[in-house]
């Protein structure tokens, strides 16, 4: 008996939304040393004068603004996968410390949807059978502009694939 490997599908749309990194580690790592080095001169000019507990506040402000950086940049890993096949798009979401959410849309029945795409908050969903995805909620409304004409090109190119005659 012949087993028939199964035929390769084409992929119409393959993309990875990520958020805007708008401050790189060694930035980071800059940023971080100039707000040390001028808490710990301000605090010693307070030392100067006798204020001595202020040093410490001075400390606290700049672990304080390493933790919301912290806190910031771990968002920043989440990602967001579609890809569009004649058959289905497939949808993944990942965030730190929670589990991966999917799904699988038939593309012949999941219609692209933008709204208000001029203006934060424009919310750009895939819709099939009553439920909507949303997805790209980190990008800027011209990004979801660009998303959407680019998952409807996919979507139809999709389409006349598998319905052509």
């Amino acid at each position: 008996m012949i087993a028939m490997a199964p035929a390769q599908q084409i992929i119409y749309f393959d993309a990875t939304l990520t958020p805007n990194r708008s401050l790189s580690p060694r930035a980071f790592t800059v940023v971080m040393i100039i707000v040390v080095a001028m808490s710990f001169i301000a605090g010693l000019s307070f030392v100067s004068m006798g204020a001595f507990p202020v040093i410490g506040f001075f400390g606290l402000d700049a672990l304080a603004i390493w933790f919301a950086f912290r806190w910031s940049f771990r968002s920043l890993k989440q990602e967001t996968r579609v890809r569009i096949t004649a058959e289905q798009i497939d949808l993944s979401h990942e965030r730190p410390g929670k589990p991966p959410r999917t799904a699988s849309l038939p593309t012949a029945f999941t219609r692209v949807q933008l709204e208000h795409p001029e203006r934060r908050p424009s919310v750009l969903k895939l819709n099939y059978g009553g439920t909507a995805w949303v997805i790209g909620r980190f990008l800027t409304p011209a990004e979801r502009k660009s998303l959407k004409e680019a998952m409807e090109r996919a979507i139809w190119n999709a389409q006349n694939e598998r319905y052509s005659t």
